[in-house]
């Protein structure tokens, strides 16, 4: 079997956003998957036998394999291996909750609770948010940047001082953190998801009601929008209808 080298160097060539190893890896499988090369109940190669026809590490391939799973294309049986279950995306899920589920929450939730947050906001909680900014700004490192990304968060589930609906927050805070680091590593999030942050933080300091419920509803619609960008992303080469 011939290989496959989908190293960084091979794939980050121009364009807005350099293609890790392992959105190459991702690529390559969800191809394979969707076109029936793969077909649902089939087992996939080995890890053994992917990282050597891939040519790539370990860790980048147990990284594309859970993306294949959170997309709900394949499922992990331990000892058994990785099975297909689904030929095409639909709703991505984030532990225990399906991406769709979580958007209208959070929508339903985070929103007004960032008008609230502008009104009842006290200086400790702006210093708190500032700081989380400030870091979120300065980290390089995504495992940590995805942890702060809640912090941040739950810190304005705070600022509206009602410990309802920081419970809330923290209920879903699993799902919030693995849906960042998915949109991080798939669509080139972190430095667009710090400008919406800092435009939040700086709404809720003017206190302003309006614009700190504005500011919350574009974040998530940025949110939305980069995953279903993610969810409806076909492998373009394959395709010579695709735009």
């Amino acid at each position: 079997m011939h290989t496959v080298n989908l190293s960084d160097s091979q794939t980050g060539g121009p364009g807005p956003r350099r293609v890790s190893a392992m959105e190459a890896v991702l690529t390559h499988l969800r191809g394979a998957i969707e076109r029936g090369e793969y077909a649902i109940g089939d087992k996939l190669p080995s890890e053994a036998e992917l990282c050597r026809t891939l040519e790539v590490s370990r860790p980048v391939l147990r990284e594309a394999l859970r993306a294949l799973q959170t997309m709900g294309l394949t499922v992990s049986r331990t000892g058994k291996g990785t099975f297909v279950v689904a030929d095409a995306v639909e709703d991505p899920t984030f532990g225990d909750y399906a991406a769709s589920d979580l958007m209208e929450v959070r929508r339903h939730i985070e929103i007004p609770v960032a008008g609230y947050a502008a009104r009842r906001r006290t200086p400790e909680n702006l210093d708190h948010l500032a700081h989380l900014l400030d870091r979120m700004e300065r980290e390089t490192d995504t495992t940590a940047w995805v942890a702060m990304d809640t912090l941040f968060h739950l810190a304005v589930a705070e600022a509206a001082q009602n410990p309802v609906f920081r419970r809330v927050i923290e209920e879903i805070r699993d799902a919030l953190a693995r849906q960042s680091a998915f949109l991080n590593e798939l669509g080139g999030r972190r430095e667009q998801s710090n400008r919406e942050h800092r435009a939040i933080v700086e709404a809720l300091a003017d206190g302003s009601e309006q614009d700190a419920a504005e500011a919350m509803t574009h974040h998530l619609d940025r949110v939305e929008t980069t995953l279903t960008d993610i969810v409806r992303r076909a492998s373009a080469h394959d395709s010579p209808q695709a735009e």
